[in-house]
């Protein structure tokens, strides 16, 4: 199982940095500023790391840092990324949050040979680590190995976004997708479109009610975004009623699937879908 690194804040360009240089040898994932969607992404995704990449934080969202913070305790190493002006305020604001601090400029290879560091130097809760995670610290701390040319770059693996108000739904999901895919979780359409800003996704499965957005309207907003809209999606939904199956599929989504979904079903039904992209 490899190391799992949840990221949040302002700052996108070190968050794609991120993304660009360590996604294949850690899981990334991305939140919302939002004390609960942290948490909740913290509850069911038991990351290894947060990092927090800011940008001319306002002193509310730095209380809420110092808040999560308090929630988590030692439980999970706190990274701050970013300038050293806002390192600084961040510092003056926040004392003691934050368990490493790096300023920018840094090269996200540089900033992945913290993380390995830190996560070598500071087995989490006492768990001895298995020999892929020793393995990835291995290549993080040193990328070209014995020689002096890099390794050849796996094939990149197809992401999923899963999009559930649900906490144990996005669990299931993520248990039965991870390693045959990259998995992103999102728990409602505002999160998603939000990560959606940033971030690629070759598919979504995608909760047909929701407490917020309804699953249609956030596929209507998709299908009226030009980065989103060739999007393949697949409905995630409770409801066996055949007039609700026929509304949800007036809205053109690629599939639906209904809970409790079946994993084999799922499979099935995502490489028929991805195998058409």
């Amino acid at each position: 199982m490899r190391y799992k690194i949840l990221l949040a804040g302002k700052n996108n360009t070190v968050i794609d940095d991120i993304y660009a240089h360590l996604s294949d040898n850690m899981d990334l994932l991305t939140t919302s500023t939002r004390i609960d969607d942290i948490m909740n992404h913290i509850k069911f995704c038991d990351p290894d790391m947060f990092c927090y990449c800011i940008y001319d934080e306002p002193v509310d969202m730095v209380n809420r840092m110092v808040a999560l913070k308090r929630r988590v305790g030692d439980t999970i190493p706190f990274f701050v990324v970013g300038s050293h002006e806002s390192c600084s305020d961040f510092t003056r604001e926040a004392p003691n949050t934050a368990d490493v601090i790096l300023t920018t400029p840094i090269k996200a290879q540089d900033i992945g040979v913290r993380f390995a560091k830190y996560l070598k130097e500071n087995a989490r809760r006492g768990i001895e680590r298995t020999q892929e995670e020793e393995d990835v610290l291995a290549s993080l701390l040193n990328p070209f190995g014995s020689g002096s040319q890099p390794a050849k770059e796996p094939a990149r693996k197809k992401t999923i976004l899963v999009v559930d108000d649900s906490v144990t739904m996005l669990k299931t999901i993520n248990k039965q997708l991870v390693g045959e895919y990259e998995v992103a979780t999102a728990v409602s359409g505002k999160v998603a479109l939000k990560y959606l800003e940033k971030k690629q996704a070759d598919l979504i499965l995608l909760d047909y009610e929701m407490p917020e957005e309804s699953g249609v309207q956030v596929l209507e907003k998709l299908r009226k975004n030009p980065a989103t809209k060739d999007i393949p999606v697949i409905f995630l939904t409770g409801v066996t009623e055949r007039s609700k199956i026929a509304q949800a599929l007036a809205v053109q989504p690629q599939g639906y699937l209904l809970k409790p979904v079946e994993h084999d079903k799922l499979m099935e039904t995502i490489e028929k879908t991805l195998g058409g992209v």
